[in-house]
This record gives structure tokens, C-alpha cells and sequence, in this order.
């Protein structure tokens, strides 16, 4: 295996698509063992979208293991998600097998110990034409780069770098009856003007940009032409346009969603799921459109405990969407990635909003949608722009006298918003501890899942069979086979997985190979589900315990030679297989 350095991959930046497919395929061809690089279809505009297996390869094929599901950056200009994923893949394999280091440090234990025996499918660009966009211009988008609802521009608004200094930002405009104004304390900070407020300098905000077909009168701002939301055209509790913006003409309309849900069908050893966005520094969980008293009991204790361990990992608290992350108290979000995973496929699925400038600027408590949309308090603001103009000191233009070519006098200024509120800047420590953080936390939510053990594998003789001449030739022996549950999450993985009744049931199966007949039992079994340790969290010491319900037990009776093997395998789609032998 290469060294780090030979690899030469920048971790801690915002790739292009070809320095990300570059970066890929090194990875990929410098560890064939654990690595496949595969495309799962094409964009809009026909770049690969790339997926990650990871495994170690010799312990068994990677869908004969229980996976996690990693995917990023379905939104364009959220690409810190991208790195985090290229970094988890960096990760998992320049340290697989460091196992004199594993002695102490435990993060490279679980390494060893994932790769030995579960799957990651890591997904890091889920719409590739949208980042491509934003990382090679100033232009802004929501998703994906299709023209959608509409094919043409519309007249009004349309955002463009007039200044040349390569960000769209903001424009302001004065106008006596502007809802703006610049704050007394501080005028770089823009305040709304109050209600019954007379007499001051007030402003029009708009983005930076030119008017088409402007009448020299009235100003328009049309929705965006590419203003498709693939974070809104999955298929349970799809809306369409009217009700949820960029939902698409119909779910899973576009080849990248329709790619994801087909990989999705062809693997159901996925058990859970972790979606990487910015900005605010939560980790969010279903529903997007129901209380949490929609939830089954287990399945809510499952993602509270999960939530423990993501704010002691990450420093980011859990929230439902719906609880804590609707952008309005009378709408709910539709079409949601994350309630598609839990809801159709009944895996524990998360979408972690990545960065956080508001803690950091040392504002803990406030609610998260409100503060990024309504009226914040000024000393906040000012915490917030005196923590960036320290820390990111480019994030911030001031306002600057422009000769807009329709509007005449305006100022141009204000935020790099893509590289300041919505992303960290490249190369900083705050990037570097977001990529190892979560990728920890993904690290201990792949290590929750399911796994099948054969701990035992008992042949007894029973009786001898002679033949005429009067000698032993064969021997009829009891096969006993006891399959567990090893892992914290049963089998079924959530109630709303056994709600759904979808999955297979474990199978236990005896094979016969040459000089071994079957007597009695069926050669195949199917013994149901097995429960882990999740059912069992809120069971005190003080209780009478509990029945087996983690282990299954399979028997046969067989006639073998001396020397035979006995063979059993036992299989379940998100408990992986696992086969045992023993010689006669």
C-alpha cells in the first residue's frame, strides 16, 4: 500500500469534477482490496456520478455485509460534504491494517474491524453539474443545472458579477421607501427599517446582477431558471410544484435521483444512511412532515442515543426536521432524501448540516431556520461580523459606489456567501476538524448495524450404518448450527423496516456436498429475524431479563464418510452471511 504523501490528494479543498475523479481513481487503484470505483449513471450534462465502494474484499463480496450508505453535495454550493466523503474514503484506507497502531488507538480498531466486516457506499457529489457550476463561477444555484419549471430567462433580475471581482454578491439601492437601512453601530450591517420609522437614508436590497428587459420602472426578481431541488424528488411525501418548489415534474424525474433509488433497489444490505449539507450545525433526522409521536418507540430511542453520540462527537445537536428545521410553521418539506431512506427502505438515515459561523461567533442558543431568515438581534449580527471579518477577513466586501448601467447610483458589497456563511474556507483548521469529526461519527453509525455470527457449529455422532459385508461405512451425526445476532441493531434494522415487510428472513441453510445425504430437517431454513441490543436499551438490572430472541437455533440429521465436511451458511440481507465448517 502507498504511502499518504504518494497519493499527492489535497483533503482539505473544494474539488472540480476532474480533481475529484482524479482523486478517486487514485485512490481506488491504490487500494484494489478495499476499494471499487463504479459510476451509477450520468448527470444532466453526463458526468459520472461516482460511488465509493469500500470493504475489504477477502472477507467476503461487499454486498454480503451490512453497509452505510454516505452521500454529499446534493445541493450545488454545499461542497464542504464533498470533502468530508473524500476525506471518510482517504481515511478508512490509508488506515486499514495499521494494526500495531490499533493497539491503541481505538478509531483504527473500528477501522479494521468495518472494513473486515461492513460495507460503506460513499456517494461524495451528488449532483456534480450544480458544484461544477459554482466552483468554477459566480453564479449560484439550488441543485441541478436542468432549466426547470421553465426553459427560458425570464425578465427581471438576473445575477451577475458586475464589479469583476468574482462573487455576485449584493446591491443596495437608496430609496425613501426602502425597507433597509445601514445600522447605527456598525453600517456595514444592514437592519430593517422600523415600522413606523420616517426621515432616514433607506435602502432597496437586491443581488448583484442586471435587469432583462427592464422598463426603467419596475423591478422584478423571477424564480431561478435552474430552480430543480433533487433534495425535493424523492418518492415518499413528493409534492409537486405548487406546493413544493423543485420538487421536479414527477419523483425521481431526474437521472440522479433516479440513479440513487436504483442502486438503492439492488442493495438492501444498506442500513443506514448519512447525507452531508451546509450550513448550521445540526444533525437532522426524520420526519420532515410529521411530530415525532409519528415514530415507533424503538425507532425514536434508536436516533436519540444516535444523536448522543453525533453532539459528543461533532459539537452539532440532533433535531427532527420537523420539530426543529421547517423553514415555515405551516409548510412542511417534501420529498426529502432522508424521510425517503427511513420511510420506503426503513434505515436510520441522517442529513448532518455541516459549519456553523454562528457558534463559532459565540451564539449558542437560537432557533435554526429563524435566524438565518427573519430578523436577527443587531449584537448578534455584530458577533457574526466581527468573528468573519477576523477570521475570514476576504468574506467581506464593503459597500462600494457603483454606476449600475439601468439603476445608476448603487453600492456593491457585502458577503462571499458561498465561502464564509455556507462553507469554510479551504485549508483551515475549521475544515480539517469537520471532515475528521464526522467521519468518526459516520464511523460509529456504520458500526451499529447488524451482524450474523455462527458461534456454534456442533456434529454429533448418533448412530453407525454398516454395509452387508458388515463394516462401518457411514455415520449418522446431529448438526446443530447456532446463528446470533452480534450487532446492536436487529437484523430488521427499524420497525418501520418490519412495518414495511420487505426484507427476507434469515435463512440457514446446510450444504450437501459429496458423501453427506440429508435424514431429516429441511436443507434450508428460515428462521425469521433476530433482535441485536436496541431492543434492550431501557431494560434495567432490577428486571427479570429476557429470552433469546438475538439467537436462532437450526438442526439436521445426516448420514456422512469418515472425513466429510459439514458446511452451514447463514444469510440475511442486512446481516450479511457468514458460513462455518467442521471435519467429521
Amino acid at each position: 500500500m502507498p504511502a499518504n504523501s504518494e497519493l499527492d490528494i489535497d483533503l482539505y479543498t473544494y474539488h472540480t469534477f476532474d480533481k475529484l475523479s482524479e482523486a478517486l481513481k487514485k485512490l481506488a487503484a491504490a487500494y484494489p482490496k478495499l476499494a471499487k470505483l463504479e459510476s451509477i449513471g450520468k448527470s444532466y450534462e453526463g458526468r459520472d456520478l461516482w460511488l465509493m465502494t469500500l470493504t475489504n474484499f477477502e472477507t467476503g463480496p461487499d454486498t454480503d455485509k451490512p453497509a452505510y450508505w454516505i452521500d454529499s453535495n446534493i445541493h450545488a454550493a454545499e461542497v464542504t460534504g464533498s470533502a468530508v466523503s473524500l476525506y471518510t474514503i482517504h481515511y478508512l484506507l490509508t488506515n486499514y491494517g495499521r494494526d500495531a497502531e490499533a493497539q491503541t488507538d481505538s478509531n483504527l480498531a473500528l477501522v479494521n474491524r468495518l472494513l473486515d466486516t461492513r460495507t460503506f457506499y460513499i456517494m461524495p457529489r451528488h449532483t456534480p453539474d450544480g458544484a461544477e457550476r459554482v466552483l468554477t463561477s459566480p453564479q449560484r444555484l439550488r441543485s441541478s443545472t436542468r432549466p426547470y419549471p421553465h426553459d427560458e430567462d425570464k425578465d427581471g433580475l438576473q445575477g451577475e458579477d458586475l464589479d469583476g471581482d468574482g462573487v455576485v454578491r449584493l446591491m443596495r439601492v437608496a430609496d425613501p421607501n426602502g425597507d433597509w437601512k445601514a445600522a447605527e453601530a456598525d453600517a456595514r450591517i444592514m437592519i430593517k427599517r422600523g415600522m413606523d420609522e420616517e426621515g432616514g437614508q433607506y435602502y432597496r436590497i437586491y443581488r448583484e446582477g442586471l435587469l432583462r428587459n427592464f422598463d426603467g420602472y419596475i423591478i422584478k426578481v423571477p424564480s431561478p431558471k435552474e430552480g430543480l431541488d433533487l433534495n425535493r424528488n424523492y418518492g415518499f411525501d413528493w409534492s409537486p410544484e405548487n406546493e413544493q418548489l423543485g420538487a421536479g415534474p414527477f419523483p425521481l424525474s431526474e437521472p440522479e435521483t433516479h440513479a440513487v433509488s436504483t442502486f438503492w433497489s439492488k442493495h438492501t444490505n444498506i442500513c443506514g444512511s448519512q447525507s452531508y449539507h451546509t450550513f448550521a450545525g445540526v444533525i437532522l433526522r426524520p420526519y420532515s412532515g410529521k411530530p415525532d409521536e409519528a415514530l415507533p418507540t424503538h425507532d425514536l430511542d434508536v436516533y436519540k442515543l444516535m444523536g448522543e453520540r453525533g453532539t459528543s462527537q461533532t459539537g452539532y445537536p440532533m433535531s427532527s426536521i420537523f420539530h426543529g428545521f421547517r423553514y415555515d410553521p405551516k409548510t412542511f418539506l417534501h420529498g426529502a432524501f432522508l424521510d425517503w431512506a427511513y420511510e420506503h427502505y426503513g434505515v436510520f438515515s441522517l442529513s448532518t448540516e455541516l459549519w456553523d459561523i454562528v457558534k463559532l461567533a459565540g451564539i449558542e442558543e437560537r432557533n435554526f431556520i429563524e435566524f438565518s431568515s427573519k430578523k436577527r438581534k443587531l449584537e448578534d449580527d455584530q458577533k457574526i461580523y466581527k468573528w468573519l471579518t477576523e477570521n475570514i477577513p476576504n468574506g467581506f466586501k464593503e459597500w462600494t459606489a457603483f454606476e449600475h448601467p439601468q439603476l445608476g447610483p448603487v453600492e456593491i458589497g457585502g458577503w462571499d456567501f458561498v465561502y464564509t456563511w455556507q462553507n469554510p474556507p479551504v485549508q483551515s483548521e475549521w475544515l480539517k476538524d469537520i471532515c475528521y469529526n464526522n467521519a468518526l461519527f459516520s464511523f460509529a453509525c456504520a458500526a451499529i448495524s447488524p451482524r450474523l455470527t455462527m458461534p456454534v457449529l456442533k456434529v454429533e455422532p448418533v448412530s453407525q450404518i454398516e454395509s452387508e459385508a458388515g463394516r462401518a461405512e457411514k455415520a449418522v451425526y446431529k448438526v446443530t448450527a447456532i446463528i446470533e445476532n452480534s450487532g446492536y441493531l436487529p437484523t430488521y434494522v427499524s420497525k418501520k423496516a418490519q412495518e414495511r415487510r420487505f426484507l427476507k428472513p434469515l435463512s440457514v441453510e446446510l450444504i450437501l456436498t459429496e458423501g453427506i445425504d440429508l435424514l431429516s430437517g429441511e436443507k434450508k431454513l428460515e428462521l425469521g429475524q433476530l433482535e441485536g441490543r436496541s431492543n434492550k436499551q431501557n431494560i434495567g438490572p432490577f428486571q427479570p431479563g429476557y429470552s433469546s430472541d438475538y439467537r436462532a437455533k437450526a438442526e439436521w440429521f445426516v448420514s456422512a464418510n469418515p472425513g466429510a465436511v459439514i458446511t452451514v451458511e447463514a444469510y440475511c440481507e442486512r446481516g450479511g452471511r457468514v458460513r462455518s465448517e467442521q471435519a467429521i
